[in-house]
């Protein structure tokens, strides 16, 4: 039963993945250079109310966006005592192994919590991601386990993590890699930027890794395009591999106001590899939109309520983008899959 379970999962995610694609190929000549996505959803940070949404509930591989559930289990471990921002971090040939983006890890160097904490926010460092992981969990396995307990106490319910890089699986089968929804991120988002220093990290255009370790020390640059070029924003976290496409959970906060915007599976016209450059914009247009939509009254700072519902799609006030999918019921999943590991 459970393996026709997942071969319906896996007709229906590849089915997903490429309605982006088969949608943009409807578009004019002429038309625009808008690109696609699957879903996005724009949350008052201080409320927590929904402003936008399309798609919000649509499950899909947030990619890298994995690290924002990484930093949050490790802080959760920082905050408890178990281990602290300088605990030395020994690297394993298995961190150093990591592919992807890295920092170069060695397992001749060691580092502290808190610079392999920037190596993961600015760099997306895998291995940094890795090495952190075992730090704190003991194992991969044990720290993915902690990772969807997390889920599980922020109401994250379409959500299920498998790593924590968000690199896709060595099958390369979507339905057993990370997956999760832009509305459920939100909620991850918020608990972030309530409950941590995460923003010390994610504001952070340039650093140098690795000094007085290296000859020649890395220069890190953040992959989030937005900061320093959009006002206010200073967070959060970009993701990309193939399935996936481009996402980005993103932040900004202008005269008290905080917004949260999380869009996922993004490509360039016609479903083009464009760099994320699509992705950009339309998380330009969002924040926009959203710190407009908040009441001045709404200032972010202090207890916070958990974030609402997305409005049905029908009622949303986002008007269907160009190369955006059919709409979906907002209190059910596009994707549904068991969240438990086995």
């Amino acid at each position: 039963m459970a393996s026709r379970f997942l071969a319906a999962l896996s007709v229906f995610v590849a089915a997903f993945l490429a309605l982006p694609s088969l949608h943009a190929s409807k578009k004019k000549k002429g038309e625009g250079d808008d690109g696609v996505y699957k879903g996005f959803i724009v949350v008052d940070a201080a409320s927590g109310k929904t402003l936008l949404s399309e798609n919000a509930n649509v499950v899909t591989p947030p990619a890298s966006m994995t690290k924002l559930m990484t930093f949050l289990v490790v802080h959760d471990a920082i905050r408890s005592g178990r281990v602290a921002l300088d605990t030395i971090v020994p690297i394993t040939g298995e961190d150093a192994k990591m592919g992807g983006t890295q920092v170069y890890l060695d397992p001749r160097e060691q580092y502290p919590v808190d610079e392999l904490l920037y190596a993961m926010m600015i760099q997306s460092a895998n291995d940094a991601s890795s090495a952190l992981a075992r730090l704190v969990g003991g194992s991969r396995d044990a720290f993915v386990d902690l990772m969807n307990a997390k889920a599980r106490e922020l109401g994250m319910s379409n959500t299920r993590f498998v790593s924590p890089h968000g690199l896709p699986p060595a099958s390369r089968r979507v339905e057993e890699g990370d997956l999760t929804t832009p509305a459920d991120f939100a909620l991850l988002c918020r608990e972030l930027l309530a409950n941590t220093d995460v923003l010390k990290y994610t504001s952070v255009k340039k650093r140098v890794f690795g000094t007085g370790q290296r000859l020649e020390p890395m220069q890190m640059q953040n992959h989030n395009n937005l900061i320093g070029r959009v006002v206010g924003v200073d967070g959060l976290k970009t993701g990309y591999t193939k399935a996936a496409g481009y996402c980005l959970a993103s932040t900004a906060q202008r005269n008290g106001k905080r917004v949260i915007v999380v869009i996922m599976g993004c490509f360039g016209p016609g479903g083009t590899i464009d760099m994320g450059r699509s992705r950009d914009r339309k998380s330009i247009e969002l924040i926009e939109r959203g710190l407009a939509a908040i009441p001045a009254e709404s200032q972010f700072g202090g207890p916070v309520s958990p974030v609402s519902s997305p409005a049905p799609a029908n009622d949303s006030p986002v008007a269907p983008a160009a190369g955006s999918h059919n709409e979906a019921k907002a209190e059910e999943p596009l994707i549904k899959f068991p969240t438990s590991k086995k």
